[in-house]
């Protein structure tokens, strides 16, 4: 064990005993943070150093002594992940470490006798958590709290940002999101979004910039290229786009003039705006040739888009999806973009996670581009990415900056380098699995109760419900369940007859819920409400009913 000690003057004669009494303790290592003197000193800058020293793992426990015990009390529990008790007796520091599973011990040193600070400093150091369920909820709980520090400063700066933060915070611990593209991140992800990093101007690339004093955030880009090409297996990694509408742009304009064919799948097929839909820029700028799903199956027809590839001989085509449940065959891809002399780019934003985790196919060996968002499935900040063959490094460099960006946003960078970080962890492996897992159980569900999903099922995070069969329109069936506490969203099926803004489907994803901790019993919960609320959709009463037990639900599955 590594353990740090300090105190401040009112503390001094009980931490010399500790020191004499602890250094003999087999397999603990003690390190004095002071003071060593009588002088005045300020009890805080001890009880930070000491903090510090727990959160970056440079220490497994901590003992700080002051007068009262009060205020290194009070400075050290500033910090997530620091649980400091004060003890006055061996009895309650042993509680502490069974129910509270406090990592710092805090004395008295004005009112304990200095072997009776020894006693207490074994007892506390002897006993370990019990890990009891019920004990490591309330600890849990204690950590969840700690998401409102993450704003403190801004409740009196802003108060009426601070409001609508406090508003999300609240909707995401009250209800079920199931919003297929999005996630939960985790606080490392969001403290490194929210770090002092977004101070620094810093056009350019690594060890290239335009402005001086770019070794830290260097440092942080560095670590997000390398992270990405390992999670991957890529050759080349841009982490610098600003979303995934930036990721594609950069592959576009990289490769193509304006006229230029492009081979992608429609928006109201499954595709993405970016893929070439004419209010976007991509259609815009481009020929674009859709290709479209079967009308029978609902899946893509591969036959149907190497007869468009060789008509048209596109000199890109584009692989993947927004509303796709289905695994992409892309060795399939890559012979179809083979045979009319195109280049393939996989928009591989939705199933990264996956991907990642092992759960879907990788795109890598067979895309000269693959480019995705960072959030959704993958758990990361709000961002793009562009990973491509070496051959082409430059070209996308280049037009990612100086072409579409200036300054890139170097803590979302750091965020990035954080999430795929995260990603390259065993467990992530086994989130990606129960992810997919989820949604089959839940598509199941609702195809128990009589609903039709779009091709049949799911192979990846998100299902499509086709309500119209229903007699419903999207709109209606996503703010029903909304008024319930189950938050997906509307969304065009193939084939669609009603609009955009109607449409007559709703879009299901699981990666947010699989974040929380839910698992199979939970989906069939939640698909039963679902199928309950779309029989009912003018039912206030029903809706109620749900909102209630949604709420019992979340409680359970607490927010990270």
């Amino acid at each position: 064990m590594k353990l740090v000690i300090g105190c401040d003057h009112g503390g001094l004669r009980v931490k010399e005993a500790l020191l004499a009494a602890l250094s003999t303790r087999p397999d603990t290592a003690v390190t004095d943070l002071g003071t060593r003197t009588p002088d005045s000193v300020d009890y805080a800058d001890y009880a930070v150093e000491a903090a510090e020293a727990l959160v970056e793992g440079r220490a497994d426990a901590a003992i700080l002594v002051c007068t009262t015990g009060v205020g290194m009390s009070i400075s050290a529990n500033r910090f997530t992940g620091v649980r400091a008790a004060l003890c006055p007796s061996a009895a309650v520091a042993t509680k502490t470490r069974t129910h509270n599973d406090a990592n710092v011990l805090v004395l008295a040193g004005e009112s304990l006798a200095p072997a009776e600070a020894v006693q207490i400093a074994h007892a506390f150091l002897d006993t370990p958590f019990t890990g009891e369920t019920r004990h490591a909820r309330r600890v849990h709980k204690l950590e969840r709290a700690s998401r409102l520090s993450e704003i403190a400063h801004l409740a009196a700066a802003d108060p009426e940002v601070h409001a609508a933060v406090r508003g999300q915070l609240a909707q995401e611990n009250a209800t079920i999101n199931l919003i297929a593209s999005e996630n939960t991140v985790t606080r490392a992800v969001r403290e490194a979004s929210g770090s002092v990093l977004t101070n620094k101007y810093a056009e350019g690339y690594p060890g290239k910039r335009w402005y001086s004093g770019c070794v830290p955030v260097d440092t942080a880009e560095n670590l997000a290229i390398e992270r990405a090409k390992r999670l991957f297996g890529a050759e080349h990694a841009n982490v610098q786009p600003h979303c995934g509408s930036s990721a594609n742009m950069a592959v576009y304009f990289a490769l193509l003039k304006p006229g230029d064919t492009i081979l992608s799948m429609s928006l109201d097929q499954g595709g993405h705006l970016t893929h070439g839909s004419p209010v976007n820029f991509s259609g815009q700028l481009f020929k674009i040739v859709p290709y479209c799903v079967s009308r029978e199956t609902e899946q893509l027809d591969y036959d149907a888009i190497e007869a468009l590839a060789r008509e048209h001989k596109p000199k890109l085509i584009v692989a993947g999806a927004s509303a796709y449940p289905r695994v992409l065959d892309f060795p399939r891809f890559r012979a179809i973009a083979d045979g009319c002399g195109a280049l393939l780019m996989v928009d591989m934003a939705h199933i990264a996670g996956l991907v990642a985790g092992g759960a879907h196919p990788s795109p890598v060996p067979y895309a000269e581009f693959v480019t995705t968002t960072t959030h959704k499935t993958l758990r990361g900040p709000r961002g793009g990415l562009v990973l491509c063959r070496e051959a082409f490094a430059k070209a996308i460099d280049k037009t990612v900056f100086p072409g579409l960006q200036g300054g890139p946003l170097e803590n979302i960078i750091a965020a990035k380098a954080v999430c795929f970080g995260e990603a390259l962890q065993p467990s992530f492996k086994d989130y990606a699995r129960q992810v997919v897992e989820n949604s089959q159980t839940l598509a199941s569900t609702l195809a128990a109760r009589g609903f039709h999903l779009v091709s049949g099922g799911t192979d990846n995070h998100l299902l499509l419900v086709n309500v119209a069969k229903r007699g419903l329109t999207g709109k209606d069936a996503a703010a029903a369940l909304d008024a319930a506490g189950i938050i997906c969203n509307k969304n065009s099926i193939p084939f669609d007859t009603n609009s955009p803004f109607v449409t007559s489907g709703i879009r299901i994803g699981t990666a947010s819920v699989t974040t929380r901790g839910m698992r199979g019993e939970q989906m069939r919960m939640i698909g039963g409400w679902i199928a309950d609320i779309l029989e009912g959709v003018a039912d206030t009463s029903l809706q109620a009913r749900v909102r209630s037990e949604v709420a019992a639900l979340t409680a359970l599955f607490p927010v990270p």
